[in-house]
Parts: C-alpha cells; sequence; structure tokens
C-alpha cells in the first residue's frame, strides 16, 4: 500500500492532475509513507526472514527519502543527465529485483516488471527532454500503481477470509 499511495500521488502531482504548488505534499508522503514507513516494513521482513521484501522495503524506502531530499535540495533543477542516470540505476536495480520474482506470484511479477519499465522510461524521458516519453513513463507508473494496490488489497482480503477471494497467481 505505501508504495502504490506515494506512486499515484507522485504521478499525478508531476504529470496531469495538480501543479507544483503541491509538491510539499508529495514530499511529505515521500518521507512518511513511501520512505520511513517501508523502511520499517523492511525491518518486520527481515525478522520473518524474507530477504526480497527486506531488500524490496528497505531499497525502496530509501528511493523515497533520495527521491525527497534531491527534490528538496536541487528545487527541480537537477541536470536532466543526472535524473536520467539516477533512474537509469534504479530501472537496473529493479530489473534485478524483477528477475526474482520468477518464483514469485504472478502479482508480484506484474509490480516489478512496470516498475522497471517505468524507470527506464522516465529515465530515457528525462535525460533527452522528452517530455511525452516522461508522460509514457507516468502512465506506466500509474500501471504499476494499480498492479501495487490490487496485490496489497487481495493479500488483506485473502487473509481476513482464510480462502482465495483475490487470486495473486501463486506458484503451485
Amino acid at each position: 500500500m505505501w508504495f502504490c499511495f506515494n506512486n499515484l500521488a507522485t504521478q499525478f502531482n508531476q504529470r496531469w492532475f495538480f501543479d507544483s504548488q503541491n509538491i510539499g505534499f508529495v514530499l511529505g508522503m515521500a518521507f512518511a509513507f513511501g520512505g520511513t514507513a517501508q523502511m520499517f516494513a523492511g525491518m518486520f521482513e527481515y525478522k520473518k526472514g524474507n530477504t526480497f521484501g527486506f531488500t524490496a522495503f528497505i531499497s525502496y524506502g530509501a528511493f523515497w527519502w533520495s527521491w525527497a531530499l534531491i527534490t528538496v535540495f536541487f528545487k527541480g533543477n537537477a541536470e536532466p543527465a543526472f535524473i536520467g542516470w539516477y533512474l537509469t540505476v534504479w530501472g537496473t536495480f529493479t530489473l534485478m529485483m524483477f528477475l526474482a520474482t520468477f518464483s514469485k506470484p504472478k502479482a508480484l511479477q506484474a509490480i516489478f516488471f512496470f516498475l522497471t519499465l517505468t524507470f527506464y522510461t522516465l529515465a530515457f524521458g528525462d535525460a533527452t527532454g522528452n517530455h511525452g516519453i516522461v508522460n509514457v513513463g507516468g502512465y506506466l507508473g500509474l500501471i504499476t500503481a494499480l498492479c501495487a494496490f490490487y496485490l496489497a488489497a487481495a493479500e488483506m482480503i485473502n487473509e481476513s477470509y482464510g480462502r482465495t477471494v483475490l487470486p495473486i497467481g501463486e506458484k503451485k
């Protein structure tokens, strides 16, 4: 849920619905919800022995913290090549995480597939200054957020009912 909500707020603010005056709202979510809450979730995953969950939550929690800090310190004036590099690094890390999902439920695979595409598309669009490509990356980010929302909802609902209500494509 943390990832989903933060991603939705970021895409809505940067791409279509809201203007840059609302960046404080997105930064607040990035620091608290996207960053800190995900890091706490990562610690719980570590305690459970879930290396994948630990790595994902801690890493993307750190991503949201770093994104927020870059936004605060550079105030939107970072060089496009730097932003492209930064997003490419995260795309490459996400590709590794996607490869690690092949033994996991299809819903989780979908999240990391679309997140990989999102990072690489945003990286290329930002590095080249092509706003059309950045918008495609924004749409991919929305798809990613919806996939994350579905998986989070399915896990909560399925656990609450003690049976599969929303399928997630679990490995058999």
